[in-house]
């Protein structure tokens, strides 16, 4: 089983925005620290704020920020509301048109694997997987070469 790109966003903002605290995080500046598109990165902060995991603050100094404590952010839960379906197979689909699919033993192995994943993943928080700022600095910015990074509320540099 794969994620959606979108899943994974999800995720990623998630762990950036419970690293910056209560300091509130931009679009842009989430864009460039992951080097994903802003345009996509929208959409995912757009669906997490309507279900709830975060809150926006809009304006020219706006931003957005956790809405619960990561303690309280399930992985599974934020999964299943980012995936738009967890059909493996076509016979998981609607518009199901397999032959088989009457007296196949597949779905069953496979649905109980899916069952596997979610629960797996149930079993975790964002505070389970929240990194440091400094997790956050670029590659080439430890080199040497300036790229984006966590600004922490004072101002700093982690």
């Amino acid at each position: 089983m794969r994620l959606t790109t979108f899943s994974d966003y999800a995720l990623r903002v998630l762990m950036y925005a419970a690293t910056a605290g209560d300091r509130l995080v931009t679009i842009d500046e989430t864009a460039k620290t992951y080097d994903i598109s802003r345009a996509h990165l929208m959409k995912v902060v757009n669906i997490l704020t309507r279900t709830g995991y975060i809150k926006g603050v809009r304006g020219r100094s706006g931003g957005f920020t956790l809405a619960k404590r990561p303690e309280d952010i399930n992985l599974g839960e934020v999964v299943r509301a980012t995936e738009p379906d967890f059909a493996l197979v076509e016979c998981f689909a609607t518009g199901n048109q397999c032959v088989i699919t009457g007296s196949c033993r597949l779905p069953m192995v496979l649905n109980e694997a899916l069952n596997s994943f979610v629960a797996t993943l149930h079993r975790y928080t964002l505070a389970d997987i929240v990194l440091s700022p400094r997790d956050f600095i670029p590659r080439a910015e430890s080199m040497g070469t300036r790229g984006p990074h966590l600004v922490a509320a004072s101002g700093e540099r982690n």
